[in-house]
């Protein structure tokens, strides 16, 4: 049975890392005292072991334990094995080039339908839909594909941003650029703002947090849903 929580981001303003979802956390991994961490998207470029590092020190705040992936010699195994695996954010075109690179996408994949528990912010979110091509990052590197692990039938546009309306920016808003998506893409997206994520138990996938969601179906007007809708057939 899938048992994830696929969240918008790991920090919201004026809070620490992972703060706002912290007691969520807490009863989310009950139980468990290891927690298997997937570093490779590398915020700002960041070391491996210097993200880990981060996320240590979050989960050290509900008595958690955190490795690397890169700690281990077989990271196959690691994921295989592991109760519970949190991927941070990042870059998402790096994280799905390493996932593909150390042949851990499709055990991963198999490792949260077995029933190990997925924790994923931001990158580690985005890599949770159909594919990444709703993703906010530069291509820095090039993946060998843009599927990702289909967990949910949807794609999600994390950290989303409505229009300010006395913005002097300039470029294309998040909304532009998922119609732009949906000129060659079918399925829908959701726009997750930030301090909001979704909770996914078997079939059922819920918004939590406490702001509504954007929805975008291609070829009807995005439409917004409350915190607790049930999106479980949205596809």
């Amino acid at each position: 049975m899938k048992h994830l929580i696929l969240a918008s981001t790991s920090t919201i303003h004026g809070s620490g890392y992972l703060e706002y979802i912290l007691p969520e956390l807490d009863v989310f991994f009950n139980g468990i005292e290891d927690i298997l961490f997937i570093p490779y998207a590398r915020p700002g470029g960041i070391t491996h072991q210097a993200y880990t590092e981060i996320a240590q020190a979050g989960f050290k705040n509900i008595n958690k334990t955190v490795t690397g992936l890169h700690q281990y010699d077989d990271p196959i195994e690691a994921i295989t094995n592991a109760k519970a695996i949190f991927t941070g954010g990042g870059n998402t075109f790096l994280l799905v080039q390493q996932l593909y690179k150390n042949h851990v996408f499709e055990p991963l994949k198999a490792s949260i339908l077995r029933g190990a528990k997925y924790f994923g912010t931001s990158a580690g979110s985005n890599i949770g839909g159909l594919t990444m091509n709703t993703t906010n990052d530069m291509p820095i590197v090039y993946p060998p594909s843009f599927k990702t692990l289909g967990l949910v039938p949807f794609n999600i546009n994390p950290h989303y941003l409505d229009p300010l309306p006395n913005s002097k920016h300039m470029g294309e808003t998040r909304e532009t650029r998922i119609k732009e998506f949906h000129q060659f893409n079918t399925q829908p997206v959701v726009g997750l703002r930030e301090g909001s994520w979704l909770e996914i138990t078997s079939e059922t996938i819920t918004l939590r947090g406490h702001l509504q969601a954007r929805i975008f179906e291609c070829g009807t007007p995005p439409y917004e849903v409350d915190t607790n809708a049930d999106l479980s057939d949205l596809k």
